[in-house]
């Protein structure tokens, strides 16, 4: 299954940047971005969820426990379309425009952490139906745009852990409710290895031998993957 029949044809070319938590996203979405600027490229970066926006409300809720203690009180479904209307809602009043001007839309995290982080609540079973649903819903119903490529920071889960409790200095108190629970992590990786295998993901092993590697060696590889759907 793939979702190409989703794809725009706009010139701009959409490219998500995916990971679980910890994997270096942003940073590795801001360099690529500036890196595009500097070769001459109109680049800009998105990111999801948009904290700063009311239309994350429920997306805050739900990561800070007020929707229930554990990520599968609230189901797939339902989640999924916490963080469609705040993506729909960037789309519409901050990216849109530049979507139909830009050469690159660079985004941390898309539909596709839907993926990672909802499907893993579905059985094996459940995971293509809604595959379909979640591209319809968001690229046809929504209208927002699908990727062209979609990278994949693969980190182990027991090394993003360790980055997360660097980044909260040990302070589990800060910790969403996805962060906090490991075994939830690992289902979402599990979920992200079968949309890199039945979805034409593309996969960057981050770390080596538990260290994660250096940020300009992952971003070298990164722009050579995203210069493969170059305007040629």
């Amino acid at each position: 299954m793939t979702n190409d029949t989703c794809k725009s044809h706009n010139k701009c070319k959409l490219i998500v940047i995916d990971g679980l938590d910890g994997s270096g996203k942003a940073t590795q979405t801001k360099l690529l971005c500036e890196r595009l600027n500097h070769e001459g490229y109109q680049a800009r970066t998105i990111s999801f969820p948009d904290y700063e926006s009311d239309s994350s409300a429920l997306v805050r809720m739900y990561l800070g426990g007020k929707l229930g203690s554990s990520p599968d009180d609230v189901n797939a479904y339902a989640a999924s379309s916490f963080y469609a209307v705040d993506r729909v809602a960037s789309y519409i009043n901050s990216w849109g425009r530049d979507y139909a001007a830009y050469d690159y839309i660079i985004a941390d995290r898309y539909t596709t952490s839907n993926i990672i982080h909802q499907m893993s609540k579905l059985k094996e079973n459940e995971r293509e139906s809604y595959i379909e649903w979640l591209f319809d819903y968001e690229y046809n119903r929504l209208g927002i745009p699908a990727p062209d490529r979609v990278i994949f920071l693969d980190v182990d889960p027991a090394v993003s852990q360790k980055l997360i409790f660097g980044r909260y200095q040990g302070d589990e108190s800060k910790k969403d409710i996805h962060e906090r629970d490991f075994e939830y992590l690992l289902r979402c990786r599990a979920s992200a290895e079968y949309a890199i295998k039945h979805l034409g993901w593309l996969r960057i092993e981050c770390a080596e031998n538990g260290q994660m590697r250096s940020i300009e060696s992952i971003n070298d590889e990164i722009m050579t993957l995203v210069k493969g759907s170059s305007h040629a």
